[in-house]
């Protein structure tokens, strides 16, 4: 399918496809997935064998996956012939060069991610499909086509091959990353007339301060990657005299959409998504919190996600004006992680970003399972690792390249904090959206926002 038959089957679907309409178009897919998978993929062959599937209420009674299961299976889970130990090489060599783009094989876009769960994941992309990213990004972007051309600031970890490839005529797309100095993002805004800055809500945050000087050009702030919750989308609103909406992207893929009354909905069309209470029933209602989240990715057949266990989870919302028959989200209900602040070598305090750390721990060691950081002063960390080998040398190996790799990379921004690494069981809650993966506490730092 050409980009624009992209665009307008997706606008289509969103604003004009019934309930109806789109669970048929689901159960169809969802067939048409099945039967690919079954046949290209050694592992969901053995896996469903014997299972007879004939509508989606006989596809939720399939086994589901989990990231450790799909990672243990790589090889026969992916349908190009991919193998884990090479393509995990090629995703951790391009971390550690941090050169992020390009394709493997000159064919996939590689994701490396720790998601909500420390250990490391691998997720496939073809480049066919990230080359219609941009007609993908104006469908289901929220943002009004009148503000063509789209002239965004997007403030990410790290860039990609795939934000590479939204870039188009009408989508101009400048990347800096979490990591830049507010008066460089300032700067950025105001030479490049942004119209549109995309950035986690902690970021954002830190340019509360600084809403003076950012240009009037400004008209749409985009979140992402973070809970936003709605009391501070309404003060970013007020502070910065523009609209806010929520993207919820995922490695495992576009799960939610913003419509055009900027209200986040369910992309029906490229995910199947279920929810469940905690007795197994499913959740159709607003307003009740999930207690299991399955995704199947509907789009991507490179790497079959069907019935992913997700551990974000997520509250439905009321229908919405637009009239669109897709779910709604009123609440993604993930972590809330502590930015961390650290005084660099010239005495400012430096802000360091979660996600950024995270990459830096699920790098050094394949051994790492699930980590905690702790701040208590503006130099002091207490990285505590749960490993998957145990034993005096596994631990001394994680030890000495943890060490290395942290101390590398904070070096490079000047920062030279006194870390201290132990290693002991860390038991996850069952409800993800209370752990907290980075903690600051009081007095860790004199940063306030």
């Amino acid at each position: 399918m050409s980009g624009l038959g992209d665009f307008l089957l997706l606008r289509r679907h969103l604003y004009r496809s019934s309930a109806g309409e789109i669970s048929r178009y689901q159960e169809e897919q969802v067939l048409s997935l099945l039967t690919y998978a079954r046949e290209h993929a050694p592992f969901y062959r053995r896996l469903y064998e014997g299972r007879e599937v004939r509508t989606l209420q006989d596809f939720r009674q399939l086994p589901g996956i989990s990231k450790q299961i799909m990672m243990e299976n790589f090889d026969e889970l992916n349908t190009c012939g991919l193998n884990l130990a090479e393509v995990m090489k090629y995703a951790v060599e391009k971390e550690k060069n941090r050169d992020y783009l390009g394709y493997f094989r000159d064919a996939y876009v590689v994701g490396l991610s720790s998601g909500t769960s420390g250990n490391k994941g691998i997720y496939v992309t073809p480049k066919e499909m990230t080359r219609r990213l941009p007609f993908v990004f104006l469908a289901r972007s929220g943002i009004p086509l009148r503000m063509l051309p789209f002239r965004i600031l997007f403030l990410l970890r790290v860039f990609s091959q795939g934000f590479a490839d939204i870039n188009a005529p009408f989508v101009h797309l400048k990347y800096l990353g979490t990591m830049t100095p507010i008066p460089e993002i300032l700067e950025a805004l105001k030479k490049g007339q942004i119209n549109i800055l995309m950035a986690p809500p902690s970021l954002i945050r830190l340019l509360l301060p600084h809403r003076k000087e950012i240009g009037a050009s400004l008209k749409l702030i985009v979140t992402y990657a973070e809970v936003l919750e709605e009391e501070e989308k309404e003060r970013f609103e007020k502070a910065f005299g523009t609209k806010v909406i929520e993207i919820y992207q995922a490695s495992e893929g576009q799960i939610g959409s913003a419509c055009r009354c900027g209200r986040l909905h369910i992309n029906e069309d490229l995910v199947y998504v279920e929810l469940y209470d905690d007795a197994g029933y499913p959740v159709t209602k607003p307003d009740v919190a999930s207690s299991r989240m399955v995704v199947t990715n509907l789009v991507n057949r490179a790497q079959p996600l069907i019935r992913y266990e997700m551990n974000d989870l997520v509250m439905l919302g009321e229908p919405c004006p637009c009239g669109s028959s897709f779910r709604t989200i009123r609440k993604v209900l993930g972590r809330h992680d502590d930015v961390l602040w650290l005084r660099d070598g010239n005495g400012r305090l430096q802000h360091v970003f979660p996600d950024l750390v995270s990459r830096w721990i699920i790098t050094a060691s394949d051994n790492v399972r699930e980590f905690q950081v702790r701040q208590t002063g503006e130099d002091k960390l207490y990285l505590t690792a749960d490993l998957s080998l145990d034993g005096e040398e596994a631990r001394a190996t994680a030890r000495e390249a943890l060490y290395r790799r942290l101390n590398e990379e904070m070096a490079r921004f000047n920062l030279h904090p006194d870390i201290e690494i132990r290693f002991e069981t860390i038991c996850l809650p069952a409800d993800m959206g209370k752990y907290r993966r980075f903690i600051q506490e009081p007095g860790g730092s004199a940063h306030e926002i």
